[in-house]
């Protein structure tokens, strides 16, 4: 989805309907390095809604910050469906925020397999509703380009999803 909005522009969107719904948002990341957090807290009065960022760009990291079982990276591999699922379930308990995203991927320029290449990228997003129940959702992409253009496009796509998800809240 490319319809030629900006960063900055999505982020303004996300904050205007965040304040509406009294929401605070979470993130967690790895691939990205804290690129959404930055993006979100450029904002002025971002303190409104931002709750946190965790970069847990190492396993160890996953599994100390996030609560990420061991066994399941070793299972699945840090990028993964089910890693990035326990990424965004992690970053929700301990923040208490109302909606989340978690992303892990595979940045590039090295790294990548034939299973997983280069551009790689999982994201998890989590929207807890007003009884307590977590709606997880989770979404792989393939981002060409270059590390700084799959870093780039992973920020766009997760702010993306949020503000997505933000809209079709009650």
């Amino acid at each position: 989805m490319n319809d030629g909005a900006t960063v900055p522009s999505i982020v303004t969107q996300l904050a205007d309907r965040l304040r509406a719904l009294g929401w605070r948002l979470a993130c967690a990341e790895s691939c990205t390095g804290g690129l959404i957090a930055a993006a979100c807290t450029d904002l002025a009065g971002s303190s409104d809604w931002f709750e946190r960022g965790i970069v847990s760009y190492s396993n160890r990291a996953k599994v100390a910050l996030l609560a990420v079982p061991q066994p399941l990276i070793d299972a699945h591999g840090a990028v993964s469906e089910a890693v990035v699922r326990a990424m965004v379930e992690g970053i929700m308990q301990s923040s208490g925020a109302d909606i989340a995203v978690a992303v892990t991927g595979i940045a590039g320029p090295a790294g990548g397999t034939a299973a997983k290449p280069v551009g790689t990228v999982w994201f998890g997003f989590a929207v807890r509703h007003r009884d307590g129940t977590l709606e997880l959702g989770s979404e792989q992409r393939r981002f060409d380009g270059d590390r700084a253009l799959v870093r780039a496009a992973s920020v766009q796509h997760a702010l993306r999803g949020l503000l997505q998800r933000a809209q079709v809240a009650p």
